[in-house]
């Protein structure tokens, strides 16, 4: 019995061993977002081919935007989501009239129709801008942060460091600048693909939406091809970039103190005098404005008109004050 047992122990050990582990499959998770690009992608990506030739600006403001997407997946992407924002708007829409309001089908068929192609445009606009608008911001972002960048490949350039070192230090910065991206396709044309330094600055010079770092990097192009110093070259651009950063500082100064003067007028001095007017009027027994009685005006001013024009000011004021 005890050598039985002992057999039957090793046995189980033997095809314990034998059996395969289970383990886990290590990748990265599908997104949402890629689910429905593969989706739009799968059913529509073979029967866009006509449709292809009017979103044909879209495949360098998809590069200049650097969004990680295909022109044609985009496009894809962009006919799906327009059918099913259309259709579900043609849908919804005359279903809550007929609801809510009882609309005749006529009516029903009219509104289905308008919000229907009214959903369908705003999608497709959406979707068109949407790269030129990431391109834009980025463009900004670059060309705010120049006058570091230059400033630093300078120092690099100065201390002997090569053109290819260069960027990758600017690639692998601690606190990356905007260029820093630019600067990482560049060392992965070189280091992946096997491209030279001149070729991956002319894709960079040409796929960045920056007309200004187009200007540096094909002014160290001509400098490497003419084996002129690079150096010098920077600090000559560093220098023309910090006398620009203070011209641009000085033109928003008088620039805010300007839209200074409008807030006072306009958010401050003319609210107060439409109060006081209205709430004399209002006192006094006096008709109201265009149909609105002086208490209605009142409400308007204070929870629409003012806020509204706040914010309006706000967003004027950032979008014209430097980002550093």
């Amino acid at each position: 019995m005890k050598a039985s047992e002992k057999i039957k122990t090793k046995l189980r050990g033997v095809f314990q061993t034998a059996k395969p582990k289970k383990q886990k499959k290590e990748g990265v998770s599908e997104t949402g977002f890629e689910r429905l690009n593969g989706t739009a992608y799968f059913l529509v990506g073979e029967k866009i081919g006509r449709a292809l030739p009017i979103f044909r600006d879209l495949d360098s403001n998809l590069q200049k935007a650097r969004l990680k997407i295909n022109f044609k997946a985009y496009v894809s992407l962009t006919v799906f989501t327009t059918l099913i924002a259309a259709v579900s708007v043609g849908v919804v829409l005359p279903t809550l009239l007929w609801v809510t309001m009882g609309m005749p089908l006529l009516s029903l068929l009219l509104f289905g129709l308008g919000g229907a192609l009214l959903a369908g445009s705003c999608s497709v606009v959406c979707f068109y801008f949407f790269p030129i608008y990431r391109a834009d911001k980025h463009k900004h972002e670059v060309e705010d942060e120049l006058p570091f960048t230059t400033g630093y490949m300078a120092i690099l350039a100065n201390a002997g460091v090569s053109p290819e070192k260069i960027f990758d230090s600017l690639a692998t910065l601690k606190q990356p600048l905007a260029a820093s991206a630019e600067a990482k396709d560049i060392v992965s044309h070189i280091n992946l693909f096997g491209t030279d330094i001149i070729s991956a600055l002319e894709k960079a010079s040409n796929r960045t939406p920056s007309e200004k770092f187009k200007e540096i990097l094909e002014g160290i192009i001509s400098t490497m091809h003419s084996g002129g110093n690079l150096a010098v070259f920077l600090r000559g651009k560093f220098t023309a970039y910090i006398k620009l950063r203070k011209l641009t500082l000085k033109k928003y100064a008088d620039t805010l103190s300007m839209l200074a003067e409008v807030y006072v007028a306009l958010l401050l001095t003319a609210p107060l005098l439409f109060v006081i007017m209205l709430s004399v009027m209002s006192v006094m027994g006096g008709g109201g404005v265009g149909g609105l009685s002086s208490d209605m005006l009142l409400r308007l001013i204070t929870y629409v008109a003012i806020p509204f024009a706040a914010a309006v000011f706000l967003i004027v004021v950032d979008s014209t004050s430097p980002k550093w």
